[in-house]
């Protein structure tokens, strides 16, 4: 045990955790939710991340760090028309389909058939109101945001992972500093709070399904790469069992999914957390224990943010979602001869149509798979007639 592997878990749990807590806040209030159902999301949350990252990495020895889907949050958040109990039925489906992904190999192999460019697009649509909506921010209140903006790209520079975090701790001090909060909240200690679930239809189509294709497509596919990279050969099966099962149970408590870090992973897998490749499993256990205490105070944090500026929430749930939105887009477009179906995919997501009582993202879904299908036709039917003429 070294002193190392405490320093990477805490930095990667305090920038998993202080990084997106706003995106949790923003999708929280998309759905209506009470402030006692927003904590008690926030801290069924950490119970499945502590549990999850402790238990895999001592079970397999790696540093299997698991984390709640941020596109998922970035999805929820744009979503319109969906009630707490109609999206805590959604989570449960998609926990199941997490857990069938798991178990059936078949299952998995369909999802990975998607073509990358149209699961690109589709989170790129999801995110780019969020990064709008930061920009959207400065002319609203200037001397809050920009100098906030300014220290983002600043600390960019020399630590991307930092920059949200360090924006979060300067923002709660400017806003106390220009008394735009009134009063600190008491802390408290959290509390879970139950929520009846409500299966719809369109929450099934337009909420369930594509929350779990990106957080298959962009959180647990690229989490298993981060590992895979660092030399590890993770049980894809075991940690999608465990993250959907985990995922299952917290739902009624209305948290959305947990699955595969990539980023958090990242901290964790290398050598600066220990110089042993085979001693870095530690880190998964510091880190669980990181998120523990955030359960213990997810209902203070929550409450803390709920007198902050809405101005101040947007602007740090935009900036969080800058580095993802680039790197959809750049996926998106990877591949020349899907770049259509691509862009098709984006602008329906962006849109925010609603069809049928259903969301934009699945008729996005439908829309890229439909051109990708009709350029892939073309494509073979035109190799066919080459090679029918040599």
């Amino acid at each position: 045990m070294r002193l190392s592997v405490f320093a990477s878990a805490s930095v990667a749990a305090f920038v998993g955790f202080g990084g997106t807590l706003a995106l949790i806040i923003a999708a929280a209030q998309a759905l209506g939710a009470t402030q006692a159902e927003t904590a008690s999301w926030v801290t069924a949350l950490c119970l499945a991340l502590a549990v999850s990252s402790a238990f895999l990495s001592w079970r397999y020895r790696m540093p299997v760090i698991t984390a709640w889907s941020t596109p998922g949050l970035a999805l929820i958040g744009a979503s319109a028309g969906f009630t707490m109990p109609e999206a805590v039925g959604a989570f449960i489906v998609t926990a199941v389909a997490i857990i069938l992904t798991g178990l059936i190999k078949p299952i998995s192999a369909l999802v990975s058939r998607i073509p990358a460019s149209v699961a690109s697009g589709m989170l790129a649509g999801i995110l780019m109101s969020f990064v709008i909506g930061a920009a959207k921010t400065l002319p609203v209140d200037p001397v809050l945001v920009l100098p906030l903006v300014a220290l983002f790209f600043i600390i960019r520079l020399f630590n991307p992972a930092m920059a949200v975090l360090t924006v979060l701790f300067a923002g709660i001090v400017f806003a106390l500093a220009m008394n735009r909060v009134t009063e600190l909240p008491a802390p408290e200690l959290s509390t879970l709070t139950w929520i009846s679930p409500v299966f719809h239809a369109s929450a099934m189509i337009g909420l369930a399904l594509p929350l779990y294709l990106v957080t298959m497509a962009s959180q647990n596919l690229p989490g298993f790469a981060v590992l895979r990279a660092s030399g590890y050969e993770p049980p894809t099966g075991a940690c999608l069992q465990v993250t959907g099962l985990l995922s299952l149970l917290i739902a009624p408590f209305g948290a959305h999914t947990t699955n595969m870090a990539a980023i958090s992973a990242a901290l964790c897998a290398g050598p600066d957390a220990h110089p042993d490749a085979a001693r870095r499993w530690m880190t998964g256990p510091a880190y669980g224990l990181c998120y523990l205490v955030f359960a213990i105070f997810g209902a203070s944090l929550v409450a803390l943010f709920a007198v902050l500026p809405v101005v101040l929430i947007v602007l740090i749930a935009g900036l969080a979602l800058i580095a993802p939105f680039i790197n959809a887009m750049v996926l998106a477009l990877k591949v020349e001869d899907e770049r259509l179906a691509a862009i098709v995919t984006f602008a329906v997501t962006a849109s925010g149509i609603t069809i049928g009582g259903i969301g934009s993202a699945f008729w996005a879904l439908v829309a890229g798979l439909a051109v990708a299908a009709l350029e892939h036709g073309k494509k073979t039917a035109g190799t066919s007639k080459q090679k029918q003429s040599t």
